[in-house]
């Protein structure tokens, strides 16, 4: 009942949370869907600190794409067979990984140690901080220290058939029982945040200004009667 509840109705909730809470944020709140930004307050820190987490969270991701949408199958006829595709995950997927959580333990300890960024934080902002340093610190420990402790372990094998499985409607709880504990735990997590997400700042990741490429540009005039 446990392995039912974690593996097949909590991601089924998080999906549908995240689905119906944006369309239930756009539609009755479009004047907070912003990233509330705290540039003003402090910017070094966030500077350095975001370009890193977009310079190492963008590969991950598309990594994540990769190792959990792909087959194994898929992968060797195309020529990527388990020893490069091992390489791929752990030494570049670590590298990239190491990026990411160095910078959101910047953009943490600056959200949480900087008093007038503090105060200007909701608590869901803290939250969401937080938790996404959860998640990256979990990801690259399963990548570097479970796949080295446990090197038979092979998740396309079972986490991602596993995942697949839940958009096909044909989600198989039994093959995450033998998982390592730190890869479950990550799953979890990542379900977790899109649940958080459209409640939190995390919406302006769909807000791309667009509308600024045609835009008409806006003049200045001085006051010469100044």
């Amino acid at each position: 009942m446990v392995d039912q509840f974690l593996w097949v109705i909590f991601p089924y909730m998080c999906i549908v949370i995240f689905i119906v809470g944006h369309i239930f944020r756009y539609r009755r709140d479009q004047f907070h869907w912003t990233a509330k930004s705290s540039e003003f307050i402090e910017k070094k820190q966030l500077m350095v600190g975001s370009l890193l987490f977009h310079l190492g969270i963008i590969p991950v991701v598309f990594g994540h794409v990769a190792g959990l949408g792909i087959p194994k199958s898929w992968m060797r006829a195309m020529g990527v067979n388990d020893h490069l595709y091992h390489i791929g995950a752990v030494y570049i997927g670590g590298i990239f990984g190491v990026v990411t959580l160095l910078g959101m333990l910047i953009l943490t300890s600056r959200r949480f140690t900087i008093r007038n960024v503090r105060r200007l934080s909701s608590a869901s902002d803290l939250a969401v901080n937080v938790l996404l340093l959860f998640i990256v610190f979990m990801g690259l420990y399963a990548t570097l220290v479970t796949n080295a402790v446990q090197p038979e372990f092979d998740y396309r094998s079972s986490i991602s058939i596993w995942f697949r499985g839940l958009f096909i409607l044909r989600p198989d709880p039994s093959l995450m029982t033998d998982v390592p504990f730190s890869f479950k735990l990550h799953a979890l997590t990542g379900f977790a945040i899109f649940a958080f997400w459209p409640f939190t700042r995390l919406v302006h990741v769909w807000s791309v200004p667009l509308n600024y490429v045609g835009r008409s540009y806006i003049l200045y005039r001085r006051n010469k009667s100044k």
